[in-house]
């Protein structure tokens, strides 16, 4: 079966996820994997849907906007080729990234890990705002390739966050959630 990718965001209330699925749902559509979370006070929706042969992109989006129209969605469908197996290879490592906010924290974090080989699999950030000031932290979950000299990586990063005035922890992850 096809697929196609979708995309939600609108100012964050009750009911999207449920509108937005039911939609997919009366057009057969199945959900294999999503991202959805709250950012900024909106709410944004990155979703894989298998959808029978004969939907159509173009009417699937048209289906979700009038399906949606009450909640203010910005939606887009697009096709995708067939959805291949990703083989994980390497280990599975956290990386939290603590400190005040500035232009460039994602960026650089990336580029680090980049030069060692890690593949970035889920990357969020927050920006917080206390009394205090207004600190930001980025929460990374990467693969770093087998035979990757850990210690070189942690060296890098530690350079890094000295650079920028921040905190980097580089830590093995054994979570095995799903």
């Amino acid at each position: 079966m096809p697929h196609v990718a979708v995309t939600a965001v609108g100012v964050d209330r009750p009911g999207i996820v449920a509108a937005v699925t039911g939609v997919l749902l009366d057009h057969g559509g199945n959900l294999e994997d999503t991202a959805m979370t709250r950012l900024g006070g909106h709410f944004a929706m990155v979703l894989v849907v298998e959808v029978p042969g004969a939907e159509d992109a173009a009417g699937l989006e048209q289906a979700l906007a009038a399906g949606t129209a009450d909640l203010g969605l910005t939606v887009t469908v697009r096709p995708i080729g067939e959805v291949a197996e990703v083989a994980e290879t390497g280990s599975p490592w956290a990386v939290t990234v603590h400190g005040a906010d500035q232009p460039g924290i994602v960026h650089r974090v990336a580029t680090t890990l980049a030069g060692h080989g890690a593949n970035i699999v889920d990357l969020s950030t927050r920006r917080l705002t206390t009394g205090a000031g207004t600190g930001y932290v980025v929460l990374l979950e990467v693969l770093l390739p087998t035979g990757v000299d850990e210690g070189a990586v942690e060296a890098d990063l530690d350079r890094l966050a000295a650079d920028l005035g921040v905190e980097v922890h580089l830590r093995a992850d054994e979570a095995d959630v799903l």
